[in-house]
């Protein structure tokens, strides 16, 4: 404390005000330091991961583009709900979860081959899973929903919602692919 009203340099502070004591003052900085340095590092994790999420997914020039109005006449409301929407329907509902035959999973709202059948597998989650998708067929983003990151895929072509990437699956890729079997059309060899 200082010993008079001079020695405050002019400034108005409270009476019971203490001047820190120096290491104190080294701690704060520290910690705010800390803070900053682990924000502006997660920052940069964050951006790497939507650029190179952005730059998985191939320029093409057969894109989908409809309006809501012109997707409801041609989806169901499920498949509205989760390809337009990033909705997720029930587990263990779709039968695409227990479909075993060759052949190939295309997007069901622009019919984009996505997975051949040679990369699903039964993760035992209620969802298709599939280990690996058609090269250039689906690109990713980050999403937030559950507050935790997650990647999200999506068709390349229409942007319709599939589902989630996992870190979870088999050999050779470890990946897990869980697909909402709304979001496909089986279509067999």
């Amino acid at each position: 404390m200082w010993a008079d009203a001079s020695d405050r340099k002019g400034i108005a502070y409270p009476d019971d005000f203490t001047e820190p004591k120096p290491g104190r003052l080294v701690q704060i900085a520290m910690n705010r330091r800390s803070f900053l340095t682990t924000g502006a590092a997660a920052l940069a994790a964050a951006t790497a991961t939507l650029r190179a999420a952005s730059a998985q997914a191939p320029a093409a020039a057969d894109k989908v583009v409809k309006s809501a109005a012109e997707w409801k006449k041609v989806l169901t409301p499920e498949q509205y709900h989760v390809l337009r929407e990033e909705g997720t329907e029930r587990a263990f509902t779709s039968p695409l979860d227990k479909e075993k035959r060759k052949g190939t999973f295309v997007c069901a709202g622009c019919d984009l081959p996505l997975f051949t059948s040679e990369t699903k597998y039964d993760s035992g989650t209620g969802w298709p899973s599939f280990w690996a998708p058609i090269p250039g067929a689906v690109a990713t983003k980050v999403d937030f929903k559950l507050i935790y990151p997650r990647t999200e895929y999506h068709c390349r072509r229409c942007e319709g919602h599939q589902g989630h990437v996992f870190d979870d699956g088999p050999k050779p890729t470890g990946k897990r692919y869980c697909n909402n079997g709304v979001a496909l059309k089986f279509i067999p060899a």
